[in-house]
């Protein structure tokens, strides 16, 4: 006697067993098949009904995108909406001449709305964000599911459609309360704190455990603000909780705020932390492996580039640790591929962005390196490391006034502090008419942040102009206190030189090098004072013209070796 699942199975039409195999995920099987009966139905069209015509379409065109064919997947799924607009012509769905015994398919069909969806997805996988856009736009806004609106928000705020983008993440959030993304979004969007908490207070008052949501929602308002000590203050607050304590997105925004605010030691810190309790952690992990770059780890790089590409080749990640590792090698070309490969994997990495730019620049390809630097700006408008970069582009080119009113600019919109007041000091020093007041902004930064090394090199820089070695010493005596830093420990040896303190000035350029066994300054100090040479006027000069190789036109007509040691120094590559 035949089983009745065997019977269940002959009883059941040829496009029902395509869409079971789609269903349990059968996708290589569902294409072999939907394809040969789709060839059938091409040379007999009497053979299946529109509906299966449909349903076949369909099924085919799924299996295409589940092996990233998304231009093909497009064509398939516009003939089956095309199919879709004839069978709603028809009130009754005409039975198949080849399968009797099926039933009406109208309420098993694949839903419009999600075929659209899939649509938008192959665009946005074949970088045709418009078309992609234009296929959602064209869904009613009653019949939109919340991951339409939510994609449609992404593309609206890429775009820069910034009105739309917020209406789409609100409905998101009026759909489901709890989705941080559509959160994150709509801070990012400079929509207030404030009003986005009011948006999910009904259900952190109505769940239990939820209280920390708007605490949460606080936090990342500071973020999206700039405010990067508010930012920290709270997240910490958020992190000692002991129902959040070792979550590893707090941790890697905790990161990522420290490195912001210019403390490398406690971004460094927490990124390992997140680390250690994430091991297939991705996120973050290019910040992290600059940070190692600029300390000189570059071993420590490369075995962190090797250990993401294990995780994954698709993430932009990866490639710009790799990058991070071949730019202080001093391999720019190599550099500026792998920056290259990072953007086309995600066209949206800051970090990618600030790779690729450094490349340009320290190859002498200014104009290109300012494209990228104002991109990184668009996208990330409170990160200053972004202004950064894109200043020393214009310093490098000789455009000191597009330099002063960019640095004004962001003075004036993230405010005065140490960071803001050293770059705007920076440019300061290229004109010999703002010598003061790069002076007055130096003091200001340091008097609120002592060891800011970026302030410090600056200082050092001005006072080794007006030959105030005293001086120099000193300040960078009191910076080294509590910190331990390459560069410093380099100029620090310069200046000893000028005042003819040769042994400790040996001992500061060792040090150095046992930081960054890559420093070609400090290993040419050291071979200096290995031929006793003694310092003549021209070898002090020298010495003076390595402390203000800050980017000038000079470091980027020179060798590959002058660049990466500029920006080395400035610990720059566009970020801080």
């Amino acid at each position: 006697v035949p089983s009745a699942s065997r019977l269940s199975a002959a009883s059941m039409s040829v496009v029902e067993h395509v869409r079971e195999m789609a269903s349990a995920g059968l996708h290589s099987n569902v294409r072999l098949l939907s394809g040969l009966l789709l060839t059938m139905s091409g040379n007999n069209p009497e053979l299946f009904s529109p509906s299966q015509k449909y349903q076949l379409l369909v099924y085919h065109a799924d299996s295409l995108f589940h092996d990233k064919e998304y231009r093909n997947a497009v064509s398939k799924y516009t003939m089956a909406l095309q199919q879709k607009k004839a069978l709603s012509k028809t009130s009754k769905v005409r039975p198949s001449t080849g399968n009797a015994a099926s039933t009406p398919q109208s309420q098993c069909l694949p839903s419009e709305i999600e075929v659209k969806y899939k649509m938008a997805e192959c665009y946005t996988m074949l970088k045709q964000d418009k078309d992609a856009i234009a296929i959602l736009d064209g869904i009613p806004s009653r019949q939109r599911t919340p991951k339409i609106n939510m994609m449609l928000a992404n593309l609206y705020k890429k775009a820069g459609q910034e009105r739309s983008s917020v209406t789409s993440y609100k409905e998101v959030l009026r759909q489901c309360p709890l989705a941080l993304d559509a959160i994150l979004g709509l801070l990012s969007l400079s929509v207030k704190g404030a009003e986005v908490a009011s948006m999910t207070i009904n259900i952190i008052q109505s769940i239990p455990n939820l209280d920390w949501l708007s605490v949460w929602i606080k936090a990342y308002a500071f973020v999206h603000t700039g405010d990067n000590t508010r930012a920290i203050n709270t997240i910490c607050s958020l992190e000692k909780k002991s129902l959040l304590r070792d979550n590893v997105d707090l941790l890697g925004s905790l990161a990522d705020l420290y490195f912001r605010a210019g403390d490398n030691k406690n971004s460094i810190l927490k990124f390992e932390q997140a680390q250690m309790l994430d091991p297939y952690l991705i996120k973050g992990m290019d910040v992290y492996g600059y940070l190692l770059a600029r300390e000189g780890r570059l071993e420590d790089v490369e075995n962190l580039g090797c250990r993401l590409f294990n995780i994954s080749d698709q993430h932009a990640e990866p490639w710009v640790v790799s990058g991070c590792h071949s730019f202080y090698s001093k391999r720019y070309s190599r550099a500026l591929y792998l920056g290259a490969k990072a953007i086309q994997l995600n066209s949206n990495s800051v970090q990618a962005l600030l790779l690729k730019g450094a490349a340009l620049r320290n190859m002498g390809r200014v104009q290109e390196a300012i494209i990228h630097f104002r991109e990184a700006i668009r996208l990330a408008p409170c990160r200053l490391d972004c202004y950064e970069g894109l200043i020393e582009c214009y310093l490098a080119s000789n455009s000191i006034r597009e330099a002063m009113v960019m640095a004004n600019n962001v003075y004036k919109t993230l405010g005065a502090n140490a960071q803001t007041l050293t770059l705007l000091a920076t440019v300061c020093l290229e004109d010999p008419v703002t010598q003061e007041k790069a002076k007055t902004l130096l003091d200001k930064a340091l008097t609120q942040r002592p060891d800011y090394i970026k302030a410090v090199v600056k200082k050092a820089e001005l006072l080794s102009r007006e030959q105030k070695y005293e001086d120099g010493i000193a300040l960078l005596r009191n910076a080294l206190a509590n910190q331990s830093d390459c560069v410093l420990h380099r100029i620090l040896g310069d200046f000893l030189v000028a005042v003819n303190e040769y042994q400790e000035a040996m001992d500061q350029y060792s040090i150095a090098l046992s930081l960054d066994p890559n420093d070609q300054k400090s290993l040419e100090g050291m071979q200096k004072m290995e031929k006793e040479e003694s310092p003549t006027d021209a070898t002090q000069e020298e010495d003076v013209d390595d402390m203000e190789g800050s980017g000038e036109e000079g470091d980027l007509e020179g060798s590959d070796s002058e660049a990466a040691q500029w920006a080395d120094q400035e610990q720059w590559f566009g970020m801080q």
